[in-house]
């Protein structure tokens, strides 16, 4: 189970990013996307086949993977893939010194949850974590770190 001190600890990056971006507003990728711009955080949509997402009417470009990102080791990342994606895009996470993912939501099996706890200094995720619920709290809380 994750903590809320797991999760202000995420929101201590100085970047962001979120996998599984999109412009499409019924899809989760699209609204926790849209939270972090809402939130006026430094964002980068991740997108392997859109040059860009759009979101609030503005256009954002996008980068292909976790690698394209200009710092990866300073960046949290949310994940909305699905499970056998999501442990891709873990093991590159790992590879490039990431320290904080947050698995949305039906991003993840246990196996996929075991590795992330593992593998990461903050692992935010489970039944009942999800940036948009618990995003607000979490991002407040931040200064206590």
């Amino acid at each position: 189970m994750s903590t809320e001190s797991t999760a202000r600890a995420f929101f201590s990056a100085p970047q962001f990013a979120v996998v599984g971006a999109s412009s499409d507003p019924s899809k989760f990728g699209h609204k926790i996307f849209n939270w972090y711009t809402a939130h006026s955080l430094p964002v980068t949509p991740i997108n392997p086949s859109a040059p860009s997402i759009t979101a609030s009417s503005k256009d954002y470009p996008t980068v292909a993977s976790l690698s394209a990102l200009p710092d990866p080791a300073a960046t949290a990342v949310s994940i909305i893939t699905p499970p056998k994606v999501t442990k891709k895009v873990l093991e590159e996470a790992k590879g490039l010194g990431v320290k904080s993912v947050w698995l949305q939501p039906g991003t993840f099996d246990d196996e996929v949850m075991a590795y992330a706890r593992k593998e990461f200094e903050n692992a935010v995720g489970g039944e009942g974590w999800c940036v948009l619920v618990d995003g607000d709290k979490a991002l407040e809380g931040r200064e206590k770190l």
